[in-house]
Formats: C-alpha cells, structure tokens, sequence
C-alpha cells in the first residue's frame, strides 16, 4: 500500500466501496479498534451534555462505524466477526443493508450526523440506519452551504476518532461557528492539537487534555513503523514505551465553549465501562 504525507499507510482506498466489509476485512488486519476505546468517553459526554438527547457530529465519520458500535450494542470485535463473514461476504448490497437495519436495536433518542468526503460511506451509513443525517463535504476547502449550516447549527456534540491530522482547524472551526457545540476529539499524538485549540480559543472555547494514551491500531509494517517514529521525532514527541513498542497512540483533547473543560476532563478520566 502507499504512504501519506505523514508516514502513515494509506486506506484510502477502503473508504470509497459502497459498503464497508474491505473497511473491516483490512482494518481487522491491524488490530484497529480506536472507536471502541472511545465508545464509553462518548457515551458519558452524551450523558454529561446538558441536552435531554444531543444530537452528535461524527467528523470523518466514514461508515458510521461510531454510531454502528452505539446504535447496535455492539463492539468492534462483533462487527469485524459480522463484516467479514463467509455468509455476510456472499450477501448482495440489498441484504448487506437488510442485515445492518436488523442489528440497529438502541440506544434510542440521541441523534447521529455523519461528515465525510466519501459520499458511498455515508450512503451505506445512511440506508443501514446509522445515521439520521449526513453531511458530504469538504470543509478544509469550502463553507457549509445553507442546508449544511442548518444541520451544523441542530449539533450538540462533535466527535472523531482519528481524522484530526487530516481535517485541520479550518473544518473544525467551520463546524464551531454556529451552534457553539462541545467537542471530543481522539487525535493521534504525531499531530499537534494546538491548531485547533487556539482556533477554537479565538470562538470562546477552553481545551483540556483527558489523562491516558489510547492505541489506535498496531503498525502495519517495519516500514511504516520507522517513518512514524521519525514524524513523531521531527515534531519532539518522544515514543518509548508508547510507538516504540508497535502502535499507533491517540490522545482524547475535550473542547468546551464558556470554558468548565478542565472538569469535563476531569469527569471523563474514569469512563463507565461499556462493551
């Protein structure tokens, strides 16, 4: 496979099938399982949030995997063993969908909107009952348009797993603007969350860091390892007994308006655990 700009192996490639069973045939490969680390520090922010039932952004949601581990009651594990099932495999994409809608069981009333450039993943996210709305844009280069902004304004909360690195202060503080929501970003430790927070400063927000390291997913070659290592080298991040023993790491940074995000922080440092 190709390598990024950053290092990083592209998967480029797997986020534009029109369903996701080569999203989690390759990714089981790598042990990929960020979003079920951070499936108990959402649900408590939902909890936490002062909405009766938040409405929640997934920015770079792909196939609503964030909302799928929620909306389904499931873990990454159990959606890797469906995905990659010889029976699931042989399904058309009609059944595969028909199969999705059938394990969305709840949590009910809490929203989910989808961000993404790849419009077959939020096609898929959509028609499987994932998400109740998605947003198809680039907001790195462009402003939401009219219906993109009335659905930004209805957002609670925003959330990632991943994609800010990629997606820079332009996108998020595009999505800030309106309805002020609050923000939970896991954020791998070879980017800088600085940006973002100083942009998000600019708007009334206060930053804080949740305690921890969170494993994204094991490297996938020698190769890879060693351009990371030297990313996270140039940028003075030091990876012994984090990188250096064959992960990729994220931090969770929480963004809050009004400042109080040091105790949202705080608060989710001991997540209730959930499968």
């Amino acid at each position: 496979m190709p390598f990024d700009s950053t290092g990083k192996i592209s998967f480029d490639h797997i986020y534009t099938a029109p369903d996701p069973r080569p999203f989690f045939g390759t990714l089981r490969r790598v042990d990929y399982h960020i979003p079920q680390l951070a499936k108990p520090y959402f649900a408590k922010l939902i909890g936490e949030h002062p909405a009766e039932s938040p409405t929640v952004l997934d920015v770079g949601c792909s196939y609503g995997v964030n909302a799928a581990l929620r909306r389904c009651d499931a873990t990454m594990d159990e959606l890797y063993a469906h995905y990659t099932a010889p029976d699931v495999l042989a399904l058309s994409h009609a059944e595969l969908i028909e199969a999705a809608r059938a394990r969305v069981t709840g949590p009910g009333g809490v929203k989910f909107f989808g961000l993404d450039a790849s419009e077959p993943a939020l096609e898929y996210a959509l028609s499987a009952g994932f998400l109740d709305e998605a947003i198809h844009a680039d907001f790195e280069r462009d402003d939401p348009d009219g219906t993109q902004r009335k659905l930004l304004d209805d957002v609670d909360l925003v959330i990632s797993t991943g994609c800010v690195g990629y997606v820079t202060e332009k996108t998020i503080t595009r999505i800030a603007r309106g309805s002020r929501p609050w923000m939970a970003h896991f954020v791998l430790r070879m980017f800088s969350y600085d940006p973002v927070a100083d942009s998000l400063a600019g708007l009334g927000y206060e930053t804080a860091q949740v305690p921890g390291v969170f494993r994204q997913r094991r490297f996938a070659s020698a190769e890879e390892r060693t351009q990371i290592l030297d990313t996270l080298d140039a940028a003075g991040v030091d990876p012994t007994g984090v990188e250096s023993d064959g992960w990729l790491y994220a931090q969770l940074y929480v963004s809050r308006p009004e400042g109080a995000a040091a105790e949202l922080a705080a608060t989710l440092a001991t997540p209730e655990q959930e499968g």
